[in-house]
């Protein structure tokens, strides 16, 4: 098998932070978005959507979308630690939080990066007024993990979950926003920390 990424990226970090939770480890290859590796007929031909990261299997299948090459893995091995849950429930919580922290912060963040920055505006409209907004949502967003962490040690509940995964990577990137928790979330910062001393995080973060 094999990933095709872009490191530093948000998406193909959750991806990354994830296999080091399991122990997996693949063949790579790094992919230059700015200079549109990514929108070459070639790639396209892999990747669905367009973009990083993308799994190519042995038989030449390929998964794009992060969570779902994650499933992919957890379904390929299975146990009694699963990051997507245990039991009905706790699967069904961690859905639910994973998608929380996916479209109400981490895809929000990703809009006012891109519209505020114009990073891709040779491919794409970038509307600067939209961008404020979605910086703004993203800071209105954070009183919800600070709650929930006022009342769980992690997102999910009692245990680390893709859902972490999914908001540690939605906190890391926000600070190219200049956002961060402020001084009334500490609950938010107190799990933030511990975060980025799991052995996980610390071998993807370099």
């Amino acid at each position: 098998m094999k990933l095709y990424e872009l490191a530093m990226t948000p998406s193909a970090r959750r991806v990354n932070i994830f296999l080091k939770e399991m122990g997996i480890e693949l063949d790579r290859q790094s992919l230059n978005l700015r200079a549109g590796d990514n929108l070459s007929d070639e790639f396209k031909a892999l990747s669905v959507n367009g973009r990083i990261p993308v799994l190519e299997l042995d038989n030449g299948q390929t998964l794009c979308e992060s969570i779902a090459i994650c499933r992919y893995f957890d379904e390929l091995t299975p146990s009694d630690h699963s990051l997507f849950g245990r039991s009905p429930l706790e699967k069904a919580q961690v859905e639910m939080w994973q998608r929380i922290c996916e479209l109400q912060g981490l895809f929000i963040a990703f809009q006012a990066f891109r519209n505020i920055t114009k990073v891709y505006q040779d491919r794409e409209r970038c509307v600067e007024a939209w961008g404020e907004e979605s910086r703004q949502r993203v800071i209105e967003f954070l009183p919800t993990l600070e709650k929930q962490l006022s009342e769980h040690p992690f997102v999910a509940g009692q245990h680390f979950s893709v859902a972490d995964i999914t908001a540690y990577v939605m906190m890391s990137f926000i600070k190219h926003l200049e956002i961060s928790p402020d001084d009334t979330q500490i609950n938010l910062s107190k799990w933030l920390a511990t975060m980025e001393q799991r052995p996980s995080v610390l071998a993807v973060n370099g």
